[in-house]
């Protein structure tokens, strides 16, 4: 019997080099640092996961996986050393549309990669980022994660949410980014929803041919 042979896989993007999205990064520094909280569940989902996309498109940016980050020596360091906020929605939010948090001190923004459910769980664990000061936005646009039902029709993904912040920071001159580079930050996640979107319409064509 032949071995299969394996698809070669780029470990930049964490897709198979055939569906490989590097080439649409465009990445840039930031003022702020972005720090992306993982759920190992999506983590897991490495060929769809926004977060990585997100990740390679801002340079002053890291990922951290995990649920409960209380003990974590890294997280802990950057809240002892910069001014964190962590992106929530909730009532006691600083809505970044009209509320501006520039400051002089380093600042630092969590971000979690996750399902809704999860991210509530992960808050509630991490008791370290529970004492955050918690930002948000409003935004009336749909997400384009078109192959993905999101809970509530203004629910975006998180490369979209990004986005969202990084246009808010420009806006209160906290960030400085070249607006080619805003609009061109979404690329590699609209060209992976349009691969998706493709094989899944190959793959309904096939089950038409066969059935």
């Amino acid at each position: 019997m032949k071995e299969l042979s394996q698809r070669e896989f780029c470990y930049k993007c964490n897709r198979p080099k055939s569906s490989c999205m590097c080439k649409y990064i465009n990445s840039f520094q930031t003022n702020i640092k972005f720090v992306i909280l993982m759920h190992p569940k999506e983590y897991r989902k490495t060929k769809n996961t926004t977060g990585k996309l997100t990740n390679l498109q801002l340079i002053n940016s890291e990922i951290h996986i995990g649920i409960d980050f209380t003990y974590n020596n890294k997280i802990n360091s950057y809240i002892n050393n910069y001014e964190c906020f962590i992106l929530y929605p909730s009532q006691n939010s600083i809505c970044l549309n009209t509320t501006s948090i520039k400051s002089n001190k380093k600042q630092l923004i969590f971000i979690i990669d996750s399902t809704w459910s999860c991210s509530k769980a992960m808050l509630k664990k991490s008791k370290n980022l529970q004492r955050l000061p918690k930002i948000s936005f409003k935004s009336t646009k749909e997400s384009k994660y078109s192959f993905k039902t999101q809970p509530q029709k203004y629910c975006l993904s998180t490369i979209e949410s990004t986005k969202e912040v990084l246009s808010l920071l420009n806006k209160h001159k906290i960030e400085n980014i070249a607006q080619e580079k805003l609009d061109s930050f979404l690329l590699p996640f609209e060209e992976l929803v349009k691969y998706q979107v493709n094989c899944s319409l190959k793959g309904d064509l096939r089950a038409k041919n066969y059935s």
